[in-house]
């Protein structure tokens, strides 16, 4: 099953790298997770930490087993989406855990993850695969999606991995997928603190930048908001 799921997984990567239009990639891409046993999909960009993932979310199928298949709000703090996050490469969830040996995956919790996405999709009985997307920097997103019966074969997970990012990349490339993340550095913050990094002081930056001392000190206060930095 694996082999022939691994050939239709890399084939339809191939097609969906032609197609232009960013909602047909978004509706051929959900069709081919369907086909490899999908039931739950969510597609979405990975928010800065304690930031909103709402806006971040491009499609989501996710229907709610525990209150009749209403469709579930993401939160923003979902250990699910923290796992993706951590991980460099795909990972296979079952009975509530990260599987043992998922090479890449997040960090082994001591117990099940209280992933809400995990009790919608039917907790310790449901089957996820998480597909982190890092290597479209800066773009930071992933593809969750939960079955009754999904392959998880190491050939398989490196095909739907493949499948995904090429994905993704179309949709960067049709203006799909918003490249900037709630709560991100503007340019000017990033810079201040740059200098301040190498020992410049707020006069000096003030000095460099053309600006004020008071603006110097209000870019490092909204990083330092954004970055939830004590100091």
């Amino acid at each position: 099953m694996d082999v022939g799921v691994e050939v239709g997984v890399f084939s339809e990567a191939h097609h969906l790298s032609l197609v232009r239009e960013a909602e047909l990639v978004l509706d051929r891409f959900e069709r081919a997770l369907r086909r490899i046993g999908a039931t739950h999909i969510l597609l979405t960009g990975l928010p800065l930490p304690r930031r909103p993932v709402s806006r971040l979310i491009l499609r989501i199928v996710w229907p709610d087993l525990r209150n009749g298949g209403h469709l579930i709000d993401v939160a923003n703090g979902d250990p699910l989406l923290a796992g993706c996050l951590a991980a460099r490469r795909p990972f296979a969830v079952r009975n509530g855990r990260v599987v043992a040996g998922a090479t890449g995956g997040p960090p082994k919790a001591d117990g099940p993850l209280s992933s809400d996405l995990i009790a919608a999709a039917g907790g310790s009985t449901a089957e996820l695969i998480a597909v982190p997307i890092h290597e479209l920097r800066p773009y930071q997103g992933c593809v969750v999606i939960a079955g009754n019966d999904l392959p998880a074969g190491p050939s398989v997970m490196a095909g739907l991995e493949h499948l995904c990012v090429t994905a993704f990349r179309r949709l960067i490339e049709g203006g799909r997928v918003d490249l900037a993340r709630p709560g991100d550095l503007s340019e000017r913050e990033r810079h201040v603190l740059q200098l301040t990094a190498i020992g410049k002081t707020a006069a000096e930056i003030a000095d460099v930048l053309t600006i004020s001392q008071r603006t110097v000190h209000a870019h490092l206060q909204n990083a330092s908001d954004k970055m939830n930095a004590s100091n």
